[in-house]
């Protein structure tokens, strides 16, 4: 399980930099093609599309590597029993907050599949399929924070706390 798990963030990691690499290709697409006269259709709404994907399949990979902001100055002096309680309380309020921007991700998605909506630029597409890649994205950082309770319930280091320890040793 454990080996899937890092797999699925890894893959998340992955597709938020190919979604990186097309923002990339979609306006170098454009710069050429205005110097040659002609225009990529909704370049710019495509890039958006690109954007919104490569920002939700980060956040999983991201909080998995300890690539979120944390700020540690006050909790890393604190007790054992302290710092557990209030990560435990802390890593609990994001499950709850993730799940319900997971639940709503999800509906946003189905709701704009069976109204049939469709993006209002020069190339309209079905909605959903944009929204698709921040629904996985977001369900992507539950699963991650949802591993890490669990490790935190079982007495184990969460991923930020290994990472934590290596900055540490980085700046001796």
């Amino acid at each position: 399980m454990r080996s899937l798990l890092d797999k699925l963030y890894l893959v998340s990691g992955y597709l938020s930099g190919f979604c990186i690499v097309l923002i990339t290709s979609i306006i170098t697409a454009q710069i050429v093609g205005r110097l040659f006269g002609f225009i990529v259709p909704s370049a710019e709404d495509f890039s958006g599309y690109a954007l919104a994907a490569a920002t939700f399949f980060g956040l999983a990979y991201t909080f998995r590597q300890g690539g979120h902001i944390r700020v540690t100055l006050v909790i890393q002096h604190w007790t054992r029993g302290s710092r557990y309680i209030q990560e435990l309380i802390v890593l609990l309020f994001a499950l709850f907050l993730v799940s319900f921007m997971s639940f709503y991700s999800v509906h946003m998605v189905w709701e704009s599949y069976i109204f049939e909506e469709v993006s209002s630029g020069y190339v309209s597409i079905p909605i959903w399929m944009p929204q698709v890649p921040v629904a996985l994205g977001i369900l992507m950082l539950n699963i991650a924070i949802l591993d890490d309770v669990v490790a935190l319930l079982k007495r184990q280091s969460p991923s930020y706390r290994v990472h934590e320890a290596e900055l540490h040793l980085e700046e001796i």
